[in-house]
């Protein structure tokens, strides 16, 4: 199968740049930017995208390639495109000009085509862009044509055919630049000419045979169960290979939804017919390690490191009266796995990763079925294998839980708060009949107190924020604009109805220079 390879430079889109192309109909997988060209012949790759960042390549430790790599890529003839921080790094390593300039580019800009040649193919002479840059290319190396120009930047699109080198200063993975899908395109069918081969059609049957083949007749699995989609699209996966021989463990952590804890029950034992399903309630040892704890990484680090442990106790049970517990499967999808082996020491860490700790005695082999998709990739397999919508179109929930929508330290009376509050709001927004275009709604606990009239009393509680935006790719994410009425309607039954909070507020910051959780 074609493939083509991205090059981490420390984007925030890198994997947004994966993901179209796979949406093109090409595999595509992440590499560090270093990565030897003897990896890198491993993979094979027919095309190689080089990815933005957020360094300057005249910087000390500024990510670079390696010596080999632009004489690699030229004499087997793969065309390499470079991206904003990567237009600027192929320019810069092949001995062009690269410096700050005043004029900053940030947010959509008008380009000017000067001439289209194969990347720029059927565009305008005019094109919106997205740009991100304080850098600009001041002198191209020979054999460099310039393809494109904006206001401030006379360099902003490039090409070298002898070399299969081109550059875009702006990010054509990205929604604002209209017609950026195109240009991916051209990249793809015009450059590289990729054969179009990833398709998801018999994925599952493929996925379903190699479980059978590694665990084999006898040996059992055990997963750990969140009721997410990743892990429930992995249960119902190991379920159709291996029936029985698959044990499920779901934790009450303690920090879940409101009667979470019961819905994920009645799913797997009597919707979906699970027959060795373990619930385990740990919500007092998890609270207890919880308490007085306000620092969100370490509200994450506690979080995970109890569920390994509550884990792994329930696993050495189960292993008393099933000793062929052989392997652990885990619903890691592609963007955990890249993001917790560091694809680039310049990626930045926005938050850590918990689902794939493991202790170093839990003598288990690994399986991880989805280990190569995008969670929109999980979504249609798990829509294929009969999993009921109200799992597969529910809203993003973090790892950590509710623990990283309270601002501040846990405790049962805020948890309490923030799960009437939420169902309030989940509620009015299905009535409303736009939960499903819509990427996460939620609300969040903040530890503040104003003073409130309610009735004749004045009242002196705490504020809920109300956070709910759109997204197509998690990369950038907008804040709703939802109907005036709607979120009066909200407001007012938050108020009125949850003992606590005599405050609504809500949340109109973007993704980026917001994150959508708020920790």
């Amino acid at each position: 199968m074609d493939k083509i390879c991205i090059l981490d430079m420390g984007s925030q889109y890198t994997h947004l740049i994966a993901r179209r192309i796979r949406e093109h109909g090409v595999y595509s997988e992440i590499l560090p930017n270093d990565v030897s060209i003897n990896e890198l012949k491993q993979h094979n790759p027919i095309g190689i995208i080089l990815s933005g960042g957020p360094s300057s390549v005249y910087e000390e430790n500024s990510p670079q390639l390696t010596e080999d790599f632009f004489t690699y890529t030229s004499n087997k003839r793969i065309p390499v495109l470079g991206i904003c921080y990567g237009f600027h790094l192929i320019i810069h390593q092949l001995g062009g000009k690269i410096k700050p300039f005043s004029n900053k580019e940030y947010g959509k800009t008008k380009l000017e085509i000067l001439q289209p040649a194969q990347l720029l193919n059927s565009l305008e002479k005019e094109e919106i862009v997205w740009m991100s840059h304080g850098d600009q290319a001041e002198s191209m190396p020979p054999g460099f044509e310039v393809l494109a120009k904006t206001d401030t930047s006379p360099i902003a699109a490039y090409a070298n055919e002898d070399l299969k080198l081109y550059g875009v200063q702006f990010h054509p993975e990205v929604i604002h630049t209209k017609k950026g899908d195109v240009i991916l395109e051209n990249f793809i069918d015009r450059i590289v000419h990729a054969k179009k081969e990833w398709k998801l059609g018999n994925w599952i049957e493929t996925a379903i045979e190699k479980i059978r083949n590694e665990v084999g007749l006898k040996d059992r699995v055990i997963l750990g169960l969140s009721g997410g989609v990743d892990s429930s699209v992995v249960a119902l996966l190991l379920q159709k290979a291996i029936g029985n021989r698959l044990h499920c463990i779901f934790v009450n952590n303690g920090v879940l939804r409101k009667n979470e804890e019961f819905e994920v029950q009645e799913t797997f034992q009597k919707v979906l017919n699970f027959e060795n399903f373990h619930y385990v309630d740990a919500e007092d040892l998890f609270l207890e390690r919880l308490k007085n704890v306000d620092d969100p990484e370490e509200k994450r680090r506690i979080i995970g490191h109890t569920f390994i442990e509550v884990f792994e106790n329930k696993t050495l049970e189960l292993e008393k009266t099933h000793p062929d517990i052989r392997y652990l499967a885990q619903g890691t999808i592609y963007p955990d796995r890249v993001e917790t082996s560091a694809t680039s020491n310049v990626s930045a860490k926005i938050k850590s990763h918990h689902n794939l700790t493991l202790p170093d005695n839990m003598m288990l082999k690994i399986i991880e079925p989805l280990k190569d998709l995008y969670k929109d990739e999980v979504r249609k397999i798990g829509m294929e294998l009969g999993l009921p919508s109200s799992i597969i179109k529910r809203h993003p929930f973090p790892g950590p839980g509710l623990a990283i929508r309270i601002i501040g330290p846990i405790e049962k009376e805020k948890l309490y708060i923030l799960r009437e509050a939420d169902e309030i709001l989940i509620e009015e927004i299905k009535k409303a009949g736009i939960y499903d275009s819509l990427w996460q709604a939620f609300c969040v606990f903040l530890p503040l107190k104003t003073v409130g009239i309610m009735g004749d009393f004045r009242t002196y509680e705490y504020i809920c924020s109300i956070r709910v935006v759109e997204s197509l790719d998690v990369m950038t994410a907008n804040f709703a604009k939802l109907d005036w009425e709607l979120l009066e309607k909200i407001g007012t039954r938050i108020i009125n109805e949850v003992k606590g909070i005599n405050r609504v507020v809500y949340d109109i910051s973007n993704k980026p220079p917001s994150t959508i959780e708020y920790e």
